[in-house]
């Protein structure tokens, strides 16, 4: 059974839960002023409850050190696996920059 969720996020985001896995699109600007959104959505017990998570992030132009520190809290805290996918270099750069490689493989 697929469950969705949206949020605005500058950009969009959008959960798909699948079984065991759990995709979260991230896409535009992900700024701080969408921080609490954002970790609103990162909090969904749907969300907790998947085992694995992909964080698509093709569509991310630009993120905040904070909205990234919130993703590396909700990736450490979650028992599971966690795949970063799509990011720009200049994404990935920044989460690197918050210790995110060592929490998640990240895809380049």
């Amino acid at each position: 059974m697929a469950t969705e969720s949206r949020s605005d996020c500058s950009g969009k985001a959008f959960t798909e839960i699948n079984g065991e896995q759990a995709t979260v699109t991230l896409s535009g600007d992900v700024s701080a002023l969408v921080l609490r959104d954002l970790e609103a959505l990162l909090l969904d017990p749907r969300l907790l409850r998947a085992e694995r998570w992909v964080l698509d992030m093709q569509g991310v132009i630009r993120i905040e050190l904070a909205c990234a520190y919130a993703l590396l809290r909700a990736v450490a805290e979650h028992s599971g696996t966690t795949l970063v996918r799509g990011a720009r270099h200049s994404v990935q750069r920044t989460l690197r920059h918050t210790g995110m490689d060592t929490a998640a493989v990240i895809e380049d």
